[in-house]
Order: C-alpha cells, then sequence, then structure tokens
C-alpha cells in the first residue's frame, strides 16, 4: 500500500471516530431533555389528580375543599421516568419528581418540583 492510501484509511478512520463521539453527546443531551419532559408531565398528571381530590367531596372520597389526606397513588410514586414525594398541607401540594437520567451537570439526575394550590400549578422549577 502506498503512503496515499494509508492516509486515506487513517483519516477515515478519524472521521467515523468523530461523527461516533458527536452521535453518543446528542443521544445524551436528548436522554435528559426528554426525561425532563416526561417528569414534568408525570407531575402534572399527579397535580390534575390532586386538585380533583381537593374538589371532590368527602363522601365521595375527596377532600372536601382541601388537600389533607392527598397520597400519590402508589403505581405512581415510582414510573419508568423517576420517583416522585408529595408535601400536602390543607391548601397546597409541593410535588418534587426525581429523573432517572443525569441532568445537565453530568452528576446529579434531574429534578423537577412543582407546588399547586386548588385552582391551578403555582410554580414549576427544574433543577439540572
Amino acid at each position: 500500500m502506498g503512503q496515499q492510501q494509508l492516509l486515506l484509511i487513517v483519516l477515515g478512520i478519524i472521521i467515523v471516530g468523530i461523527a461516533v463521539v458527536v452521535g453518543i453527546a446528542l443521544f445524551s443531551a436528548n436522554s435528559t431533555s426528554s426525561n425532563r419532559d416526561a417528569v414534568v408531565s408525570d407531575l402534572t398528571n399527579l397535580a390534575s389528580s390532586a386538585q380533583l381530590f381537593f374538589r371532590k367531596p368527602i363522601p365521595l372520597g375527596g377532600g372536601g375543599i382541601s388537600f389533607t389526606n392527598w397520597t400519590i397513588p402508589p403505581q405512581l410514586a415510582s414510573t419508568a421516568n423517576g420517583t416522585y414525594t408529595a408535601t400536602v398541607t390543607s391548601t397546597s401540594v409541593t410535588l418534587v419528581g426525581t429523573g432517572k437520567q443525569t441532568g445537565s451537570d453530568g452528576s446529579n439526575p434531574v429534578k423537577v418540583t412543582m407546588v399547586l394550590s386548588s385552582t391551578s400549578i403555582t410554580s414549576t422549577s427544574i433543577n439540572n
């Protein structure tokens, strides 16, 4: 083989290597973003469930204008997207979702906090 052919082979290997590294980086970034979106979606569904409980009368299994006694359903406390916890008061619920993917900092998982009242989601903060 001549030098030109060896140079083309080495150049081809370098280009393929760079393409693989870029592909892995893009997949990782997309995976984190997808997990973040999925955790926000799960928290929104839990918030809807909590607000339904708030409005439902006590005889029908609701809170009767109170969040007290609302809990995250056991089947939704941990999903393929993450794990979820709730801090409940009579007038508000703070939901925290911890995702399965490593966040933007490269070491801690995706974390989303959502605070809701009887009528709306008052705040959503995404950490990492």
